[in-house]
């Protein structure tokens, strides 16, 4: 790992806005700071717990554009203020200047950049070249967001890749795909990922750290005690019993 440890420094905040967002949220209450262990961390939750919050302040921190992107690149989209990252200290061992910060809702956009790059006649080299050859746009939402994971996220140095829901666009078969793309990265030790997913295939990445925002304060659990695990599993071998119970109050319009 590079990213050790996260910190939260909560007396940067001036007291008449504890109560706001998002440091209201009960997931961060109580929490001085997280140590990363393993090469692999997953932020998971219910919607609205938080983990997307700090995934975007570490990025913000890291220096990656708002609206996601490389390093220090041009924005491409406007994106709101992280008021979490004021609260954060990173500490790295060392530090790292490459990666990539995905954000689902965003990616059209950088998409977008790359070909406002490529008709671009002062911009040196093919803006395509670490993306798989083509447009972005000229393949589907999975194809180009697995064109991302199998070009571009092949650093030489050391890389920290922060990705918020890459399952969105992946089929089942492609988040196998993409389990094998982060084993072969972490195999090489000079990768780090940050992942926020709800996705039951991608939590199932062996020896990964599972963070849940569900507890106050967040903590580390289990791959099998999360719900995306047990939920999955209980319709898998009930599924009839599990939809006749979800659709029995149903009046049926």
């Amino acid at each position: 790992m590079f990213l050790r440890d996260i910190q939260f420094l909560w007396d940067r905040v001036p007291s008449r806005e504890r109560s706001g967002y998002p440091f209201h949220l009960p997931a961060y209450q109580g929490l001085e700071r997280l140590e990363l262990h393993q090469p692999i961390t997953f932020f998971i939750g219910e919607n609205g717990t938080g983990k997307s919050t700090l995934l975007e302040a570490i990025a913000s921190l890291c220096e990656f554009p708002k609206s996601g992107g490389e390093m220090q690149a041009e924005e491409h989209s406007e994106a709101h203020d992280f008021p979490l990252d004021q609260v954060l200290r990173l500490s790295w061992m060392p530090k790292v200047r490459n990666g990539f910060f995905l954000r689902s809702e965003t990616f059209y956009n950088f998409a977008t950049l790359l070909e406002r790059r490529e008709r671009d006649i002062d911009f040196m080299g093919n803006p395509y070249g670490r993306y798989g050859g083509k447009s972005l746009h000229q393949r589907s939402h999975g194809e180009s967001f697995l064109a991302l994971f199998q070009n571009r996220f092949q650093e030489r140095g050391n890389a920290i890749y922060l990705l918020d829901e890459p399952e969105a666009a992946l089929s089942p078969m492609r988040q196998l795909t993409f389990l094998r793309v982060m084993k072969t990265l972490v195999d090489t030790k000079r990768a780090q990922f940050i992942i926020c997913t709800h996705s039951p295939i991608l939590l199932g990445y062996p020896g990964a750290d599972i963070f849940s925002f569900d507890e106050a304060p967040i903590r580390k659990v289990a791959y099998e005690d999360t719900p995306h695990y047990t939920v999955t599993k209980s319709f898998m071998n009930r599924r009839d019993v599990m939809l006749r119970e979800l659709f029995e109050d149903c009046n049926g319009e």
